[in-house]
């Protein structure tokens, strides 16, 4: 059974090289990898070693403590929603769509979207 540390970092790994549009098998050709090894790093099927962790956080441009940001103390993790916001919402595809398309938007209609949706959630 895959660690939840391990886990987790895999999920931050996908994540990252999803936002920025990255395949796998380019992630893994700039790391020197297999594109099957990434597959089972954002898994956590294996765990990812500290200086190849350093290899990809280079590669997708990001500090290494990236990969551990969100990582819940054992005593305090769960799966329990935090309001209306969904626990793991970084691993929704549909919140991950969203994030990518609104910082495709230039930055002036992006504010305005922002404004528009604080205001649509105010209401409801």
């Amino acid at each position: 059974m895959a660690h939840r540390v391990d886990v987790h970092v895999g999920k931050r790994i996908r994540q990252r090289r999803w936002l920025t549009g990255m395949t796998q098998q380019k992630l893994a050709a700039m790391v020197g990898i297999k594109f099957q090894q990434i597959q089972k790093y954002e898994t956590g099927a294996n765990r990812v070693s500290a200086s190849r962790l350093w290899e990809i956080a280079d590669a997708l441009e990001v500090q290494v403590a990236f990969f551990f940001e969100g990582l819940e103390q054992p005593e305090t993790s769960g799966s329990a929603p935090i309001g209306d916001v969904p626990y793991d919402l970084l691993g929704d595809k549909e919140a991950m769509d969203l994030i990518r398309s609104y910082y495709a938007i230039p930055a002036n209609q992006r504010r305005r979207l922002f404004d528009l949706a604080r205001v649509l959630s105010d209401v409801a």
